[in-house]
């Protein structure tokens, strides 16, 4: 106990520099999921479907090519129908991995064991220089 009170402000060093150690673990967890490079070529090569699980209106704003719409709302009832082949990669896209990330585990639930989210979302599509589509 007395090296404890004695030696506070090293104990403090430690745990401080330990969690900043930690930091780029952690983050990198949440920003898990299929990278920009990646998702090209499943869609290119394994005929990888994207769906796009922002609202209309961030739909419109910007999207991948060739994606399809379907709000995270609606994915569960509508996913099956924009989707039969239930073997193809599907990529879920949202404007920053968080609720694709939910998405997948909607997909997998209705048997769609290739679903994987795009890690960082529309954001990390576009600092990769890869082609937004609007409207």
């Amino acid at each position: 106990m007395k090296f404890i009170f004695d030696n506070w402000m090293l104990i403090a060093i430690a745990m401080a520099s330990g969690s900043l150690l930690l930091w780029p673990v952690l983050q990198g967890a949440a920003m898990a999921g299929l990278d920009p490079a990646g998702a090209v070529q499943l869609i290119n090569r394994e005929k990888g479907v994207v769906i796009d699980v922002c609202e209309p209106g961030e739909f419109a704003a910007g999207h991948v090519g060739g994606a399809r719409n379907i709000p995270l709302g609606e994915l569960e009832s509508k996913l099956a129908g924009a989707v039969k082949n239930k073997a193809l990669p599907v990529i879920l896209v949202c404007q920053s991995g968080a609720r694709s990330g939910r998405a997948v585990a909607i997909a997998k639930k209705l048997g769609y064991e290739q679903a994987q989210s795009l890690g960082g979302g529309l954001a990390s599509w576009r600092a990769a220089n890869l082609p937004v589509e609007k409207g």
